[in-house]
């Protein structure tokens, strides 16, 4: 029987230490709360984020390994410049992170429901009208076609999920986003836990412990909160034109 620490309805920054975390399932920490914007900042500070399906309490994780990527080495590589060749979609930051994230709510063909729940989303979108949750945005014409987002604690870039309408829309958002997050002084973007496609695409592994000391020194870092969505055309733009690199 597993049995998990219940969060202090009253004491939003009260948390587990992460190294108490189950093994199995990996990484869970606790359960109960709520999704306020002053918890949810609080986790991320942490190393530790909230994952749940329709009907269960809420539950919060924190992993060991961590998937993270280095955004200073995210590339397009020559099979995604391939496949984008000849495209002619744009991007955007933070001008509709609404839709992204009911995008990535959608259930995937391969999976029987989704863990964005309502109340995650409304907790994220919140998030992003306090300046604290971003999202990139992959268009053709007016249609959306990828997405990512995720929440900035200082200079520590959190990827929650991303989605593709057409092949190449996520990596292509996931592409921009390291791009913006290296332009900005951000070096780590994490992914909570590694999977074929995000290993793929060059993220690696890493010890819980040694993720733990990058929040610790990063998120006393200055960010920058609020919109991000100026940030557009000198930033995103350039990985558009690398498109037809070889």
């Amino acid at each position: 029987m597993i049995r998990l620490p219940l969060l202090d309805a009253h004491q939003w920054d009260r948390f587990p230490d992460p190294g108490e975390a189950l093994t199995e399932p990996n990484g869970l920490l606790a359960f109960g709360g709520d999704l306020g914007p002053e918890r949810l900042l609080a986790a991320y500070s942490q190393g530790i984020f909230p994952w749940f399906s329709e009907g269960e309490p809420i539950l919060w994780w924190s992993p060991d390994p961590r998937c993270t990527f280095d955004t200073a080495s995210v590339h397009l590589n020559r099979s995604l410049r391939r496949q984008l060749r000849g495209r002619h979609w744009r991007l955007t930051v933070d001008h509709a992170f609404e839709q992204v994230i009911r995008a990535c709510a959608q259930p995937r063909r391969d999976d029987s429901g989704t863990w964005l729940v309502p109340a995650m989303i409304d907790a994220y979108v919140q998030l992003h009208r306090l300046g604290h949750a971003h999202s990139i945005e992959v268009w053709d014409g007016e249609h959306l076609v990828g997405g990512i987002y995720g929440v900035a604690i200082g200079r520590l870039f959190c990827g929650e999920s991303m989605f593709s309408a057409k092949s190449g829309g996520s990596k292509l958002a996931l592409v921009a986003l390291a791009r913006l997050l290296h332009a900005m002084g951000f070096p780590l973007l994490d992914t909570q836990v590694s999977n074929p496609h995000t290993l793929g695409l060059g993220a690696v592994e890493i010890p819980r412990t040694t993720y733990l000391q990058q929040v610790a020194r990063l998120g006393r870092l200055p960010g920058r909160i609020g919109s991000w969505a100026d940030l557009t055309p000198e930033l995103l733009q350039p990985c558009m034109a690398s498109h037809t690199d070889d």
